[in-house]
């Protein structure tokens, strides 16, 4: 008698198909896909981010210098404190760190820098204490802010590019163009030296710029300075 042995059957394993790993192939690609994409994305907005803080803290700082050079003007005898000609502000100013220095001429611009792009500048001349020096140092600031020599260049500091700025002068109760108001170049001098327009200082400035379109913060800015020897509000 024949005993005939059954061996278990071996379930064979079904795999996948050309069909399926294709269309797997092509899940995983969406996922990844999609998934550089949302990276991408998120250093994107993380450079924006950063690019914006960086421009508000750099025009917060010229701001803050803004301020604290008006804060520093010093009218002082046969000397303009304040002079706005429609390209150039120009300053008296007491020295930050040692007063018995004498006082500096400080002078804000709108120029051409030598990236070639628009910059609003700051310039400072050295410490003057006589009438002379002050009067090169103003006129230097004057012809700094058209056509700086490399000396007058070394002194200057870029701030940050600038489509177009306005002054404003409060006088009489209300705001006018810093031209035609108190301390405007028109008044600068009269038959017995500086007119008492041009030796005055105003009770109010109000600065408008207006940033350049492309860069991380756009639009106009506008910044008021009241006189601390008068007070008041003139918003």
């Amino acid at each position: 008698m024949r005993t005939t042995l059954h061996l278990p059957r071996v379930a064979r394993t079904r795999g996948f198909t050309l069909i399926e790993l294709l269309v797997a192939i092509t899940i995983m690609s969406l996922i990844a896909l999609l998934s550089w994409r949302g990276i991408d994305g998120m250093v994107r907005s993380q450079q924006i981010t950063r690019e914006r803080s960086d421009q508000l803290v750099v025009i917060q700082n010229a701001l803050a210098q803004w301020q604290a050079d008006l804060d520093s003007i010093q009218a002082v005898d046969s000397t303009q404190p304040i002079s706005w000609d429609g390209q150039v502000l120009r300053i008296t100013r007491r020295v930050a760190q040692q007063p018995d220095q004498g006082v500096v001429v400080v002078a804000w611009a709108r120029r051409t820098a030598s990236n070639g792009g628009q910059q609003w500048l700051r310039w400072q001349s050295p410490p003057v204490n006589t009438r002379a020096a002050w009067n090169t140092a103003w006129q230097t600031a004057a012809q700094w802010a058209r056509t700086p020599s490399s000396s007058e260049a070394q002194r200057e500091t870029q701030l940050f590019p600038l489509a177009d700025w306005q002054l404003y002068y409060f006088v009489g109760g209300a705001w006018a163009n810093a031209q035609s108001s108190t301390g405007g170049s028109f008044a600068e001098q009269t038959l017995d030296g500086l007119s008492a327009a041009a030796a005055a200082v105003p009770e109010g400035v109000r600065l408008q710029i207006t940033l350049p379109e492309g860069g991380a913060i756009t639009g106009a800015i506008t910044q008021d300075w009241v006189n601390p020897a008068l007070g008041g509000n003139k918003s």
